[in-house]
């Protein structure tokens, strides 16, 4: 286990190139080695019994962190080289994934271990992503190089596959606002796009410059999506009402690789640099434009998605480069 309390000045901008203000960030990052060597944890999820979930990719395994204990317990997939990617928990304590190089989608009972699968209906859906459940509990997912937007039905076993408007989109990242629609970001092409989940109706929306490739996205209290422009090194904002897009140049520079990202209560934005040693979070005051910038201990990382705790206070990552997991505690 790595701690690391991180007092560090910070520059902060409301444009591109303004030095307006520097600040202190006090940030306590712990980080745990995943037991399987090569696991590759690529994303983490926080549940309500405190604990941090987490796919192990590389070795076809699911993990469980108890973040007050340190404990740390694995599930062997019954499905061999799945690729488990995204994930997410039900009402009931199951564990949902996202079967990327299997095209399925799993439930794991905890409590059982008993794993169901439900395989895609088209074998063109090959990579199921990013998986969420709805207000109704219907469980949404993105896939991104077959280009669907998918549902299951947990009640009935029932997925329905509709393809994303744009050919070649990659849907990737999916959020889910306070009024329970879904956005998702396209990958291979410079939209975003929402999902009403009454009718399965997709909304597109066009960002301005057509070099953008917005790969994770987060949704804030006020439903703005914002969205790591991945290939230009770029912050960017949505407003969904009106249409406008804001966009400021990450810290990093245009070779930072923006990635994983997430939201936290009070209106700050952390996001991930991928591509600057050591990797960081960037948090965001989306009250008042301004950056700050933090490093994650283990440095080379790569948070590929970003999650935060159920009371919406912390945040859970995975370093899946160097096999580690952990908590980054926010002091307020």
């Amino acid at each position: 286990m790595v701690r690391k309390t991180i007092w560090i000045l910070l520059v902060v901008s409301v444009a591109v190139g303004t030095l307006v203000a520097q600040q202190k960030a006090n940030v306590t990052i712990t980080e745990w080695a995943t037991p399987t060597p090569g696991s590759h944890p690529h994303d983490p999820l926080a549940t309500a019994d405190g604990a941090l979930w987490y796919t192990a990719q590389n070795v076809n395994k699911l993990g469980r962190l108890d973040l007050k204990t340190g404990q740390i317990r694995e599930w062997d997939l019954k499905t061999p080289n799945s690729g488990p990617h995204g994930l997410i928990d039900d009402k009931d304590g199951n564990i949902w994934f996202t079967a990327n190089s299997k095209a399925y989608i799993g439930k794991l009972n905890p409590k059982t271990s008993e794993i169901t699968e439900y395989p895609m209906p088209d074998p063109a859906a090959r990579d199921p992503h990013t998986p969420l459940f709805d207000n109704n509990g219907i469980l949404w997912f993105t896939v991104q190089s077959g280009n669907f937007l998918g549902k299951l039905n947990p009640a009935t076993g029932q997925v329905t596959l509709k393809p994303s408007p744009t050919a070649n989109s990659r849907p990737y990242g999916l959020r889910l606002n306070s009024k329970g629609i879904l956005y998702y970001c396209e990958f291979n092409s410079n939209k975003l796009a929402s999902i009403d989940p009454a009718t399965f109706e997709i909304k597109e929306f066009v960002l301005p410059d057509a070099g953008a490739r917005p790969r994770r996205i987060a949704i804030a209290p006020d439903d703005r999506v914002y969205y790591a422009d991945y290939a230009r090194g770029y912050l960017g904002r949505l407003d969904p009402t009106t249409g406008k897009v804001d966009e400021w140049a990450s810290p990093g520079g245009p070779r930072s690789q923006p990635y994983g990202i997430a939201a936290t209560p009070d209106g700050m934005i952390w996001y991930s640099e991928s591509n600057v040693q050591p990797n960081n979070t960037e948090p965001f005051d989306s009250k008042t434009n301004h950056f700050q910038t933090v490093p994650i201990p283990s440095g080379v990382g790569v948070l590929r998605h970003i999650v935060t705790t159920p009371d919406g206070k912390d945040l859970l990552i995975a370093s899946s480069g160097v096999d580690k997991v952990g908590i980054v505690k926010i002091g307020r």
